[in-house]
């Protein structure tokens, strides 16, 4: 049933279940979407291999198993089909092509893991108690953000250039920056990379910012980066810094969490230093844009009380916590938005 392309009802048209038996079956194409990556039939496709036969050949697996994927693929809109030929669309071949520079097949082995899907199944409980009711999954020291640090790197990438944009823009002075769960470490080198007298410390989990500095060698930055392990809410993490890098990391909590962290971040500002925020920014209504208001769900499901925030209310926990100026910045195509607070 999921593979029955449809709409919502219109006014004046008649009312039909599938667009409910296609939410309920939604996890189908989850599965096939792994699967093809699992398989690399996008990149086998890419390469040449264009008939369910050449795919099958191509990557060993059966050519009744290819020919039903990619067809469930072309049906769901990540495959064109003309005659018994597959192609991808510009989409697919950027993004799930092995062979692309963009590729970020990759995600799933964070997006899917075991955890993340429990914690949906057990969906329920997390609605009629307002959280995530089991032991946390993603708590200190979890491989969870190594897989996270591995495997998001290339989503980020688009995010942490704009935010750079965003917080650099022409300024070459030297310029001390803390990032905060640096997760892969790709902001704060973004920053590194856009201005040659930045220095960065990053703070995450030991195992974690060992991902970090293989990124910062990687785009050979590795000698102003600096690591400090640990939990920003317990490490010293020192004074006197020009910007805090605070990237996707504030949706995790809850409001008095949240203060008493951005409490400890203003007093280890310079005055006149930065914080910037990148968020998933729902509008005041909370239904809009798509992708940051359903973002709360996934609050919900994975943590005891996170949330989407939306500007008013970041912009108001950061003023009791000292801040006093605020510029906001969406940054298309990404979903994400970036608040930047001034320390008075």
């Amino acid at each position: 049933m999921s593979a029955i392309p449809t709409t919502p009802a219109q006014p004046g048209t008649e009312a039909s279940p599938f667009r409910l038996f296609q939410a309920i079956n939604a996890f189908q194409l989850t599965e096939a979407i792994r699967s093809a990556i699992e398989l690399d039939i996008f990149t086998a496709i890419g390469a040449g291999h264009t008939t369910a036969e050449a795919v099958a050949s191509h990557r060993s697996i059966a050519e009744r198993g290819a020919r039903i994927l990619c067809d469930f693929l072309v049906v769901n809109g990540f495959l064109t089909k003309s005659g018994n030929q597959y192609s991808m669309n510009e989409h697919s071949a950027k993004f799930l092509d092995r062979n692309s520079p963009a590729y970020m097949g990759s995600c799933v082995q964070f997006l899917l893991i075991d955890d993340i899907r429990q914690n949906f199944r057990d969906l329920t409980n997390a609605v009629r108690h307002g959280g995530c009711q089991h032991t946390y999954a993603h708590a200190p020291e979890s491989p969870v953000w190594v897989a996270f640090a591995r495997s998001m790197a290339p989503m980020m990438m688009m995010a942490a250039e704009r935010l750079a944009e965003i917080v650099v823009g022409n300024e070459r002075h030297t310029v001390k920056v803390l990032d905060i769960a640096a997760g892969h470490g790709l902001f704060g080198i973004a920053v590194l990379r856009a201005n040659p007298k930045a220095e960065v410390t990053a703070v995450d989990w030991k195992s974690v910012l060992e991902v970090a500095l293989e990124n910062a060698n990687k785009f050979g930055v590795a000698d102003r980066y600096k690591t400090l392990p640990g939990s920003i809410f317990d490490v010293a993490i020192g004074t006197e810094y020009d910007l805090i890098l605070l990237p996707n990391f504030l949706h995790h909590f809850d409001d008095p969490t949240i203060e008493q962290l951005l409490i400890k971040l203003h007093r280890a500002l310079k005055p006149g230093g930065k914080v910037a925020t990148l968020e998933f920014v729902p509008e005041e209504d909370r239904v809009s844009p798509a992708m940051p208001a359903s973002f709360a769900l996934i609050m919900l499901a994975e943590t005891p009380g996170g949330d989407a925030y939306t500007r008013a209310e970041l912009e108001h926990m950061f003023n009791r916590a000292g801040f006093s100026r605020h510029e906001f910045h969406a940054m298309p195509p990404t979903p994400h938005s970036v608040l930047v607070s001034t320390r008075a």
